[in-house]
């Protein structure tokens, strides 16, 4: 088959044979659960020392298992490489820290990631990398925050977590100069592509959606060979590879992520719409919902909502403390993406670090609760989060 005709099937179908050059016959991904290869000369080993993507030369640097990972995140995200990581912190970092020097500037949103935001407030300014924040839904805010000649990157995350905040991909994208960042964890190449809109970079926390079943902890990449060959040297200095056994769950996760994501998208949508109407709930957030302020912006950008949906439960704190410690099939855990109902409480979990001018900036109160919906019933689900809501009335 021609690299085209590949090229032209949708995503759905490209996800399930990505990823599989090294396969031989196996349709299973193949576990290269080493760290070292043989090297056959001196001169090769010079190469692959040196040069972006030996596979076959230490871990560190390249393994077979997590190239085939890689080159399945590129062809689903329209790039040319990719490279993954540790965690989806390690492939941030390496972004930061790999690209901008002392004396750049970045420029990133309010909405973000607690970790990707302590990153570029703690770490940062230890190296002399200034930051400026902004409201990633407002139009024109990146634009306007960057310094000519000073601003390396732009870091933006959409949907954002937790409140599911929309940043414009065309605009972003339309932005020259600095490199653009998007974290699209949430959203996964099924749902976006941002390098179609022209955006430099796109990240993903693969241990979430993208791999699928909890058991995967790993970040990637992925853009032009320019920029990955730069990160790659990067990577190779930081030491926050990602695993082959890993790697092995992504490509296990790739394969039905499409299936996963059409039923959680419409459970999360079936909740969301139970809660806007609960005397309990207020504030639901969702992509999904005709409530969603940027609902619009979401239906051109995105091919699905997605799982994932934030609510706050009347009666603050406690009452959201209540609500999360009694669902009982939706679990009290802090992640996202698998084929478990998960619920967070923000503000004592993933932004817990967050000062009070933060929380408002991020929009988390202390009754914020973020589900991730999984792949139970979503008429079970309903009646779990309805006993739940019915124990924290009490509290409010």
């Amino acid at each position: 088959m021609t690299d085209e005709a590949a090229a032209s099937r949708r995503l759905e179908t490209r996800a399930i044979r990505a990823g599989r050059g090294g396969n031989d016959t196996a349709l299973a991904p193949v576990l290269w659960a080493t760290t070292t290869f043989v090297t056959p000369t001196v001169e090769e080993g010079r190469r692959m020392a040196t040069e972006a993507g030996a596979d076959r030369f230490y871990t560190r640097y390249g393994n077979p298992t997590v190239a085939a990972f890689e080159d399945a995140i590129a062809d689903l995200e329209g790039a040319e490489s990719a490279r993954a990581f540790a965690s989806g912190m390690g492939a941030i970092s390496a972004v930061v820290l790999g690209l901008c020097s002392k004396g750049d500037h970045i420029v990133a949103q309010k909405q973000l990631y607690a970790g990707t935001q302590l990153l570029l407030q703690t770490a940062c300014p230890r190296f002399g990398i200034d930051v400026t924040f902004v409201d990633g839904t407002e139009p024109g805010a990146f634009a306007r925050a960057i310094i000519p000649g000073k601003t390396m990157l732009v870091v933006a995350e959409t949907p954002a977590n937790p409140r599911l905040g929309i940043v414009d991909l065309e605009e972003l994208g339309a932005i020259k100069g600095p490199i653009t960042m998007v974290d699209s964890t949430f959203a996964t190449p099924l749902i976006q592509r941002p390098l179609e809109y022209g955006v430099d970079l796109v990240l993903h926390s693969a241990t979430k959606a993208i791999a699928g079943h909890n058991d995967a902890t790993l970040g990637v990449v992925a853009g032009t060979d320019e920029l990955l060959t730069w990160l790659w040297s990067f990577a190779v200095l930081q030491g926050a590879n990602a695993a082959p056994f890993d790697a092995m769950n992504g490509l296990r996760g790739l394969r039905t992520l499409g299936v996963r994501l059409r039923q959680q998208t419409s459970t999360a949508q079936h909740l969301a719409e139970l809660l806007s109407d609960h005397p309990l709930v207020e504030n639901v957030s969702y992509p999904g919902l005709d409530s969603h302020p940027q609902r619009d912006l979401a239906k051109r950008q995105m091919e699905m909502s997605g799982g994932l949906l934030t609510f706050d439960i009347v009666g603050g704190l406690e009452a959201g403390r209540v609500f999360v410690e009694s669902t009982e099939i939706a679990q009290l855990a802090t992640s996202l993406g698998g084929p478990e109902t998960l619920v967070t409480h923000p503000a004592s979990t993933t932004h817990v670090g967050l000062t009070p001018e933060e929380f408002d900036a991020s929009g988390i109160g202390p009754g914020t609760v973020r589900l991730s919906a999984g792949l139970e019933h979503p008429l079970d689900l309903e009646a779990d989060l309805l006993q739940a809501l019915d124990r924290a009335r009490g509290a409010a």
